[in-house]
Formats: C-alpha cells, structure tokens, sequence
C-alpha cells in the first residue's frame, strides 16, 4: 500500500471506530500510532507516542482549559446562571416573546463564563423551560431557543473551541478570544430579532408575562451584578492588557468561587462534585488533544493534506469559493459528529488550503465555531437538541427541530456577513495588538 492508501483506511477506520462508540481521543490516538507504525515502523511511532502525549500533558498554555470549565461550573452549581436568567426575565419578560429573549440575553452572559455551548443549554434549559412552560409558551419556540441560545458558548470567550483552534494553529488564544465578541453580540442581537419576527407572525407563540415593577428589576439586577462584574474584569482585562489569557482564566476562576462563597451559595459535597466534574471534563478535553496530535502526524506522512489541497486548488474557484465549499463541509460533517471532535480532525486539511489562499486565520477560527455550531443543531444528530430532549422529554424531536431553523438561519446570515466584513471579527483584536 501506499501511503496515501493507508491515510485513506485509516480515515475509514477512525470512523469504524466511532461507529464502535470509541472515546475520539482513543480513536484517534490508535489510529494516528498505528498509522505511522504502516508508513514509518516502530522505531518512528513509538518516540512519537510518547512525546506527542507529553507535550500535551506539559503544555503550560492548556491550564486555561480546565481553570475556564472550573468557572463554569462553579457559576452553574452556585445559581449565577439562574441570576442572570431572573435579571433578564425581570427586564424584558413582559414584552411578547420576552421569556425566550430572557433566555438568549441569560445565555450569552453565562456563556462568558462557561464557554460552552452544552454547558448553556443545560443550565438555561433547566431554568427557562419550566417558566416558558408555565406561560404557555409554544414547545417549538421555547426548546428551540434554549438549544440555539446555548450554542453561544462555542463563540463568547472563554469558548473552549477557540481555545483549542488556538493550539492546533498556533494563534493567540487573547486574539482569538476577542475575535469572539463582536459577532457574540451580533448573533445575540439577531436571536432576540428572530424572536420577535417569529411573535410577530403567531401571537400565541410567546405571550407576554407580567411587568415586573422597578424595585423588582433592580432587585434582580442587584442579586447578578456580581456575575456580570466578573465576566467584565475577566474579558475586560484580556483586552486593556491587564492579563493574558491564562492569567485571566485563573482570576476569573478564583472571583468566580469567591462570589460563590461570599453569597454562600457552596456547600462541601457541591464542591466535590464541581472539582470531579471539572476534571472529568478537563481530561476528555486533554484526551481529545493526545490523540489528535498523534493523529496530525499520521495524517501529514500519508500526504492526504497535500493531496487534498491541490484538489480544492485545481478547481480554481477563488478565495470565496473555496471558503464555501470548507463551510458546506463543515455543515455536513456537523450534523453527525461532535463539536471539538470535528475541529481536531478537520484542522490538519483545512489549514494548509487557508495558508495557500492567504486566508486570516484568526477571522476563519471564528467562522469554523460558528459553522460547528450551525452543525449540531441540524438533524439527524443535533447535539444541543438531545440536550433539550433530555430536559424536556415529553417533547417530540421533530418540534424541536422546528423551533431551530428560524435561529440557524439567523447564524446563517452572521456567517454571510462575516465573509463580507471581516473587520467585525478583525476589529478588537487589531486594536489590542496596535
């Protein structure tokens, strides 16, 4: 066989073991070592082996991974995200369709602290949807705008897919993080625009709830403006300069279980539990790496990259026609496969076509998460959907899936824009790096 031939079996069988239900890292880490044990023997794989998992394990700029899931859980645990989704519900629940905007607005906030979409979905379903239920919201509209709402987190820093683009390609994680926001709150504005289009149209979608008075507002304002205060020093301080990423991970980290205790909102056996689930979490993470940077290398000697390269360069279709067939890939490949799964195992064949065509890999890490995103809300899989279906299961998928195309294709849009003005990814990291 040839090398390239063993690149093709190896790419069939890293999907014969996903089919088989492999953890990926797993997957990836046997197929990527006995890949080079095909093309190079064993006196190349193995070195490579344990120095490729080494230099994972050591790599100091990966503590921001499990100090931003610490975070996360910590706001979740100690009911921050039920704060921000009261301040919110306090605010606009009164308006036609204001509980589900509550919802986006609760969502993007919390979002900055977790950075991640699963995480969102499940904290805000969980609080959100009994409410929508309780004003008799249509299922459609609720369970689509939790499951949309949450892909937030894939984009807002702390975003554990930015982070993680920023390893494999070598960028600045701050810059990448910054990338982040502009089209964050663009994509918010536009999920809030999207549900007033979709009350405007069926008035029994999302009746207004009752108008809370001020003392109630800035009741409930009070009760998260602690949480909001940490997200602003935390992102804040990444962009005067005050802190690199990892500095502002581990800050971020310590105000965040400082609020917590101060508000007493923690107890000992929470505390395990966050600690456990942050490691859990933080170690699939860290397996997903190993075995990618096992699996790069394979990759690299079959010369798929290559390959593949001067087949989407052959056709001569141009910057902007080359980016729309990534992203059509990207979309397909989404309905099927896990989020960072996906980025990992696309990365070593994207990048070289990017770098050929001059493409700003900063502006496309932000577009390659919003593309996931819009991937795992599609069916058949929609990862975000089984999350909802999980918090509301006598809800058929069919509305669920319903309730998400209006957001998709507002997310859609926003990557439409992006491709026209790069600047609204470009922006704020250019001006924190002049």
């Amino acid at each position: 066989m040839t090398d390239t031939e063993i690149g093709i079996a190896g790419i069939v069988a890293l999907f014969a073991l996903f089919i088989l239900r492999l953890p990926v890292g797993l997957s990836m880490l046997t197929v990527g070592f006995f890949g080079m044990v095909a093309i190079r023997g064993w006196s190349h794989a193995l070195p490579s082996l344990s120095s490729e998992t080494f230099a994972i394990a050591s790599f100091y700029q990966l503590v921001i991974i499990p100090m931003f899931v610490l975070m996360g859980n910590i706001a979740g645990a100690s009911g921050m995200g039920r704060d921000l989704y009261n301040a919110a519900h306090a605010w606009v629940g009164h308006i036609r369709g204001g509980l589900a905007s509550a919802t986006v607005i609760a969502c993007a906030f919390f979002a900055s602290l977790c950075g991640s979409a699963a995480a969102s979905a499940v904290t805000m379903g969980r609080v959100a949807l009994p409410e929508m239920k309780r004003f008799k919201y249509d299922d459609a509209l609720a369970t689509g705008t939790v499951a949309s709402g949450g892909t937030l987190g894939f984009i807002f820093p702390p975003s554990a897919g930015l982070v993680i683009y920023g390893i494999l390609t070598e960028q600045a994680i701050g810059r990448l993080f910054l990338a982040g926001v502009i089209p964050g709150i663009v994509l918010t504005v536009m999920f809030l625009v999207t549900i007033r289009i979709v009350t405007a149209r069926r008035k029994e979608a999302g009746p207004p709830g009752p108008r809370a008075s001020f003392a109630e507002r800035m009741t409930a304002l009070r009760q998260s403006i602690a949480i909001i205060l940490v997200i602003v020093a935390t992102i804040g301080g990444m962009y005067v300069g005050l802190f690199t990423p990892i500095e502002a991970s581990g800050f971020g980290a310590s105000l965040t279980l400082l609020v917590a205790l101060a508000r007493r909102k923690l107890s000992l056996p929470v505390l395990k539990a966050i600690v456990l689930q942050t490691m859990r979490t933080s170690a699939m993470i860290f397996l997903i790496l190993m075995g990618a940077y096992v699996f790069i290398p394979f990759m690299t000697l079959s010369q798929l990259p290559e390959i593949v390269v001067q087949f989407l360069l052959s056709f001569n279709l141009g910057v902007t026609g080359t980016l729309i067939v990534i992203i059509l890939t990207y979309l397909v490949l989404g309905t099927f496969m896990e989020d960072i799964s996906m980025l990992i195992l696309t990365l070593p064949v994207v990048m070289p076509v990017l770098k050929a065509l001059g493409v700003d890999l900063i502006w496309f890490g932000v577009v390659a998460v919003l593309i996931i995103q819009m991937g795992i809300l599609s069916p058949p899989v929609g990862l975000n959907v089984f999350i909802v279906k999980g918090i509301v299961p006598q809800v058929p998928m069919y509305t669920i899936f319903r309730g998400i195309w209006p957001f998709w294709y507002a997310m859609g849009l926003l990557i439409a824009l992006l491709l026209a003005f790069p600047q609204l990814a470009l922006f704020l990291p250019n001006t924190m790096f002049q």
